[in-house]
């Protein structure tokens, strides 16, 4: 669907959906049991009832209508484009979407969009009387621009099953109004995830797919968590059960899987009288008890293959439709698991970044006036990553101008701490070996060409090219089009500080030096170790 822009929702409107379609084809039939399905789910739904004379113009109340209407569903039917009532509701709704942003979207209704898009066809055979119309134009363009549009075809949906069909409209509307619903309240949680939760979505509209393992992946502090969370929101309406396993990773170190398991049984079956033993009767409760049901879960923060194993170890496991989303840090894992679709986490644009820091240092979305500078150096700092957007502004907040300057010059020396520590957490994971090799890149050889730095890394002793693949997966570099080694500048300040931290004050002592005023007194003075 197209997105909804920000200025249209902003505006306040008396209907969620204002339907359009052909009376004399669905008005007793599909479009009833359509409207009956939007309302029952609280949807506003506008469907103008009146028996209309042919030839008769919009009259202004249903011209108000459209106006009104926060999303349009247009029923493209056999017989829609012989009415010139129709074709002018069309053109309005085309209107007001490319004026704003509002949603269109098109239904096709035993019809494709290619006869819709030409006047072919059915829909060609409905259009021919109009031809020698002054308006005919304008309804050929409006026709056209609809059929491009983002919708759904009862032929290629669902085997022309007309309830499923309705069941998935309603989904996808269902979703669009929760997007716009959190933007209209400004909800920090989604601010910068409605295109990234739009990206995970449209995936799963794929019904050739049985069982939808989703993968997200990204960096410590990357927003992984918070888009999984957006995605969990929005589709488990359409779920039979549900269940968000926070934690993956520390619960299972700590509590162990059967705990994880325990959760997951006790979610999904409402059911908190449920117990397990031991993980290997965790997984055949897990494939006895709830195989029969449509499920969504999501599992937080995994780092090991011996977890997914545990708590969704095959497809098979889970009724069709089911849905199992695992964020991580480490590729690896995913790709163990055979995970097919994996969604790597952009960072927040530089727009995105000043939206998500205000929000927390200001309570809007803009900065205060006389702070806009000051905004833009801490989210330049930030490089777009969540996380540390977020513990800025919370530290920031109620702070003077002058208090601001001094902090944004101590990030250049001193990294914000908190955000360090969820970074190490990948580094922590590491093999002694790749952990050097780490702190090699992050020192010293970020930004240097890949093969040069596996020339360097294998001088030195180490397995270069599988360490560089393991810091790849698991997010902590990447590698530039150009071929060059990269990481995120927290990372970089996650490994700098690592080397320095147990001698602050004396390079001498650590293990990496980088700064040339500090390589050339060490060297010209003796002072090394």
């Amino acid at each position: 669907m197209a997105s909804t822009s920000t200025s249209s929702v902003r505006k306040s409107f008396s209907y969620d959906v204002f339907l359009s379609f052909r009376g004399e084809d669905t008005r007793k039939t599909f479009v009833d049991h359509l409207y009956h399905a939007l309302v029952s789910k609280g949807i506003i739904t506008y469907k103008d009832d009146e028996k209309i004379e042919k030839g008769k113009r919009i009259n202004d109340q249903l011209m108000r209508s459209i106006e009104d209407s926060r999303i349009y569903i247009i029923v493209f039917s056999e017989n829609y484009a012989s009415s010139s009532w129709c074709l002018n509701e069309l053109v309005k709704i085309i209107e007001c979407h490319k004026m704003d942003g509002r949603t269109a979207y098109p239904v096709f209704f035993n019809v494709e969009p290619r006869e819709v898009r030409h006047q072919s066809g059915a829909v060609g055979e409905a259009f021919a009387k109009h031809e020698k119309k002054e308006a005919a134009g304008r309804w050929r363009n409006a026709m056209k621009e609809a059929a491009d549009l983002a919708g759904r075809e009862l032929k290629t949906t669902c085997d022309g099953h007309e309830a499923k069909f309705i069941q998935q409209i309603v989904q996808d509307i269902s979703l669009e109004l929760r997007f716009v619903n959190s933007n209209s309240s400004n909800d920090e949680k989604l601010i910068g995830m409605e295109t990234r939760v739009k990206d995970v979505v449209s995936y799963l509209k794929d019904a050739s797919v049985d069982v939808h393992m989703i993968g997200i992946l990204g960096i410590g502090g990357g927003g992984k968590t918070t888009l999984a969370r957006a995605v969990f929101d929005h589709i488990s309406d359409s779920f039979e059960g549900k269940s968000f396993v926070e934690n993956v990773r520390e619960v299972s170190k700590g509590s162990g899987m059967k705990v994880l398991q325990e959760q997951i049984l006790k979610d999904v079956l409402n059911d908190q009288s449920l117990g397990v033993t031991g993980v290997y009767e965790g997984v055949n409760m897990t494939k006895k008890m709830i195989g029969s049901r449509k499920v969504l879960i999501v599992l937080d923060d995994v780092d090991n293959i011996e977890q997914l194993e545990a708590l969704a170890g095959e497809h098979t496991w889970f009724k069709s439709g089911s849905t199992i989303i695992i964020t991580t840090r480490d590729e690896h894992v995913l790709v163990a698991h055979r995970v097919k679709f994996i969604h790597n986490v952009n960072l927040l644009s530089h727009e995105e970044g000043i939206r998500l820091f205000s929000k927390y240092a200001f309570g809007s979305e803009i900065p205060v006036e006389g702070y806009e500078e000051l905004s833009r150096k801490v989210v330049y700092y930030a490089a777009g990553l969540p996380l540390t957007i977020k513990v800025l502004g919370s530290s920031l907040c109620g702070k003077t101008e002058c208090e601001w300057d001094d902090a944004i010059k101590r990030l250049k020396t001193i990294p914000e701490e908190q955000t360090l520590k969820r970074l190490e957490i990948s580094y922590i994971g590491l093999e002694n070996d790749h952990k050097e090799v780490f702190l090699e890149v992050a020192c010293i050889l970020k930004g240097d060409s890949k093969d040069s730095a596996i020339r360097i890394l294998e001088s030195c002793g180490f397995h270069a090219r599988f360490a560089l693949k393991v810091l790849e997966q698991k997010s902590l570099i990447t590698v530039s089009d150009l071929g060059r080694l990269d990481m995120h500048d927290s990372i970089e300040e996650m490994g700098m500080n690592i080397v320095r931290r147990l001698h602050p004050d004396e390079p001498g002592k650590h293990s990496r030096l980088w700064i040339k005023e500090e390589i050339e007194d060490i060297l010209v003075n003796d002072l090394g170790t």
